[in-house]
């Protein structure tokens, strides 16, 4: 009989991980924690099960667990006690991620910090940037020098990179010479360049707080039906100086992470966003799928270019490859 024999290399598991082209590993993860001001409060999400909000005096028991589970990088978010229209917590040098860094710093050096770097978490109306009295839209370029302001105080705060995820035109530009300019030409900027206006949002803005109070984020967050779009806003981050570019969200979006790494040799980064973990998490939860689906997801997104995958699911992944599972 004359045909290939693929099934050779997949006869033991042995031979299948030899050949297997694609791994997750724990340096690809990156683990959000929502931190809030308020004193002992470790709260979990409710449309986020086995994710919490958890107050700075007891950050260091998550990352103390971050640690021992052998995670590397974490991104932290911000609740403020107080928000108001200029969102002025998010730039405040003692804001709550600028401590939360600190906390970090102090107690794991070699934990690798990324802090968010926008305005919704912060303001009273729930946007990412400034409100033009006038047109009731963000106003792009008034908000810019806030958010460079934000970019500063946290790698005061001793950030290891910058993430702005703000969506605004001009962003990464004005953060990097923000940035070169205070003496922070060194902090690398992870750019949420490629951010679309998904409903896959919903659980997230229920952990930070961040749910518009009027309108939505659709003219300054990218269409979903658009591809050439990702293209134009890769190109004009790079040429403004990002060191490295999320895709948010990811599962929906495999396309576009595999577009961009086509197009950049720069790292690249897949958001799986809440709306993704929710629905795995419940479905899993309920038995509807085996707990593998998690791993086979994150392998598509490696599959499809991602570097690093930023998850909820970091620390159920570091269980999973302690327990040998690839």
């Amino acid at each position: 009989m004359n045909f290939e024999r693929h099934r050779r290399l997949r006869r033991t598991e042995f031979m299948r991980d030899m050949v297997r082209e694609t791994k997750v590993s724990k340096d690809d993860l990156i683990y959000p924690i929502f931190v809030v001001e308020s004193d002992d409060i470790k709260a979990e999400v409710p449309s986020m099960k086995g994710v919490f909000q958890i107050s700075l005096n007891r950050l260091h028991e998550e990352l103390e667990e971050v640690k021992a589970k052998g995670i590397k990088s974490v991104i932290f978010f911000g609740i403020p006690d107080e928000k108001d229209p200029e969102g002025h917590g998010a730039y405040h040098d003692h804001g709550v991620v600028q401590e939360a860094c600190r906390i970090s710093k102090k107690l794991y050096p070699e934990i690798l910090v990324i802090l968010d770097t926008c305005l919704c978490e912060y303001t009273d109306h729930g946007h990412c940037g400034l409100i033009d009295p006038k047109t009731q839209d963000v106003d792009n370029d008034s908000s810019l020098p806030l958010l460079v302001r934000t970019a500063v105080s946290q790698a005061k705060a001793g950030a290891d990179i910058i993430a702005p995820s703000n969506m605004m035109d001009g962003f990464v530009a004005e953060i990097r010479k923000g940035l070169d300019d205070n003496g922070y030409s060194h902090i690398p900027i992870m750019s949420y360049g490629i951010k679309y206006a998904s409903k896959f949002y919903g659980p997230f803005r229920d952990a930070a707080d961040s749910t518009p109070s009027f309108g939505d984020r659709r003219t300054y967050q990218m269409d979903p039906a658009n591809r050439l779009e990702a293209q134009r806003e890769l190109a004009s981050d790079l040429e403004e100086g990002c060191d490295m570019m999320i895709v948010k969200p990811a599962l929906s979006y495999l396309d576009i992470i595999r577009d961009v790494r086509n197009e950049t040799n720069i790292p690249v980064v897949a958001y799986n966003v809440s709306g993704e973990y929710a629905m795995t998490r419940t479905a899993v939860d309920m038995g509807l799928l085996d707990e593998a689906v998690i791993m086979e997801q994150m392998v598509s997104m490696k599959r499809a270019g991602a570097n690093m995958i930023i998850t909820y699911f970091a620390k159920d992944i570091c269980r999973m490859l302690d327990e040998g599972m690839e």
